[in-house]
């Protein structure tokens, strides 16, 4: 029999893998709160030009001091990155003159005075991280997605050669250290350096928890699996809201969020290795004793005892790296990495933007976090009905056309329409993550997603930066996130479908061509048609099998 069949003997889906669920839902609760902790880290308050010889203006009110002192958009609005360089004690007797002279128009000459109403401290008021160092600002989310994109490589090799849960257990260590010490940042280089270590360091948990949950559900609960877990990354992005709403400075922020990693730590501690990664790599003794303990957990007494496997030099040869794969490779890999870079793109072009759209900024992301969870399970009845290469297409394609069709004449409307957007990007997302587990073969599963992560990554990296095209021409960004979605989500249609699969085990389960990609059926031991498209290609050898003697 194979490893699924193996896994149903012990019990396909019982309490020992809702146990393993549960502690690994600890991972995604805290990763939210790491990912879009930008929004208010490096939130930017009402500010305007610190007012020299202020002293001066003793007996002149705030507004007036304001109104002489500062210029005014169209709006009326005081600006933010200018000041006159004289009073302009004419404006007392008309507010609405204008300046006599325009070069009386001037930059910031002393720093800025910030509202500080809202927020005690955030790095951009900590390092007047606005007007013309507004990039570096928005850089902090780049420098954190760079350390993510580097970690997706090096923990998607590292968890494939030496094992998910060690690795596990070195991302939590390191997302520990690194956050505590960015907390403590006495500098604006010393947390861009901290806050990209931190995002290598947490990579581990992101690119992890989900396959190793996977590995150990059979077929029929693989989904729920996958859901259950992502849903706990909408209550962390809730619970980031809230965090935020109570600890308004920055130091203590990054405190409190990096805190949830020790009971991360302790709760490895009943985290089972995959059973699946052990037989691929040849450790039958600990693979057997993880399965007993399956077995055991379950009430499934009369499980066998013994447990043999039989390893082609494919597997051993392929373990390391993804390229053993061949053409595919160069095909099938091209269609997906812009597909997950579409993924992440809108997700976080949509997270990271929570103003603007009627609501206030902690409300907004209560509210995003919210919408998340049914948006997770009508994916879970959706992904199980239609299968999960349209799901996630269309979802990826819908959330283009909310950002292209965000109104901004009615704030109601837009806030709508916002939320429905944040909802199918999320859709998108939870998918993808289920969508690309199941693709990879065990062997080369984690390095497989640490290639496809990368690509994800780097478009969370991206994403923060195409707030500043609005300098450019305003309805840029908009445009730019919605062109992107739609693009990548079409792509998707080129991928094959993998509802009710067999995981593929080894380089054996996949057909070495440059446009078919291999699966096995359910409840069968060897190879059966999976085409590329259609599902009519046929196998020519059988899957290597678990024997239990």
């Amino acid at each position: 029999m194979n490893f699924e069949d193996l896994l149903l003997e012990a019990g396909g889906f019982g309490r020992f893998q809702i146990l393993t669920l549960l502690l690994l839902c600890i991972p995604r609760f805290i990763l939210p709160m790491h990912f879009l902790l930008h929004n208010f880290l490096a939130a930017i308050p009402s500010h305007h030009c610190a007012i020299p010889h202020h002293d001066q203006f003793v007996n002149f009110t705030q507004e007036e001091v304001l109104l002489i002192n500062i210029p005014r958009e169209p709006d009326g609005t005081f600006r933010s990155c200018e000041m006159f360089s004289e009073p302009q004690l004419h404006l007392l007797l008309n507010s609405s003159q204008e300046s006599a002279n325009a070069s009386s128009v001037q930059s910031c000459q002393q720093g800025w005075v910030y509202d500080h109403s809202q927020f005690t401290s955030t790095i951009a008021t900590q390092w007047d991280l606005v007007c013309d160092q507004r990039s570096l600002n928005q850089a902090t989310a780049t420098f954190f997605f760079i350390g993510v994109t580097i970690g997706a490589m090096i923990f998607g090799y590292l968890s494939d050669r030496f094992g998910r849960k060690s690795m596990l257990l070195v991302s939590f260590i390191c997302s520990l250290a690194f956050g505590m010490v960015s907390a403590a940042s006495v500098s604006y280089s010393m947390l861009a350096v901290t806050r990209t270590l931190t995002g290598l360091a947490l990579c581990g948990l992101s690119l992890i928890i989900v396959p190793l949950g996977m590995e150990w559900v059979d077929i029929q609960h693989r989904t729920m699996a996958g859901i259950l877990t992502s849903i706990f990354w909408s209550i962390g992005n809730m619970f980031l809201a809230l965090i935020a709403y109570l600890v308004r400075d920055w130091h203590w922020l990054l405190f409190t969020v990096t805190m949830p990693c020790v009971p991360g730590i302790v709760a490895l501690w009943w985290v089972p290795e995959s059973a699946r990664w052990l037989l691929a790599k040849g450790k039958l003794k600990q693979a057997h004793r993880h399965l007993c303990t399956c077995a055991t957990m379950n009430r499934r007494k009369d499980f066998a005892a013994k447990i043999s496997l039989e390893v082609s030099e494919g597997i051993r040869h392929g373990s390391g790296t993804l390229w053993p794969l061949g053409a595919i490779s160069l095909h099938f890999l091209l269609l997906y990495f812009p597909f997950r870079f579409g993924v992440a793109f809108s997700y976080y072009g949509m997270s990271m933007n929570i103003s603007g759209f009627g609501l206030g900024m902690y409300m907004t992301q209560f509210v995003f976090g919210t919408i998340e969870i049914p948006a997770k399970l009508f994916m879970y009845v959706l992904v199980n009905r239609v299968g999960r290469r349209r799901s996630q297409a269309w979802s990826l394609i819908l959330t283009g056309l909310c950002v292209f069709f965000l109104p901004t004449a009615l704030p109601s409307l837009r806030s709508v329409v916002a939320i429905s957007g944040k909802g199918f990007s999320e859709a998108a997302f939870t998918t993808a993550f289920l969508y690309t587990s199941e693709l990879f073969p065990t062997v080369l599963r984690q390095n497989g997603l640490g290639y496809c992560s990368f690509m994800a990554r780097l478009g969370g990296a991206v994403a923060p930066l195409i707030f500043l095209l609005d300098s450019v021409w305003r309805p840029l960004p908009q445009v730019t996130y919605c062109a992107v979605a739609v693009l990548c989500g079409s792509t998707v249609f080129l991928l094959p479908e993998t509802l009710n699969v067999q995981l593929p085990e080894t380089i054996e389960d996949i057909e070495k061509t440059g446009h078919i990609y291999l699966l096995l059926a359910p409840h069968e031991g060897a190879a059966i048609q999976a085409g590329y498209n259609d599902g009519s290609i046929q196998a020519e050898e059988p899957v290597k099998e678990v024997a239990i003697g």
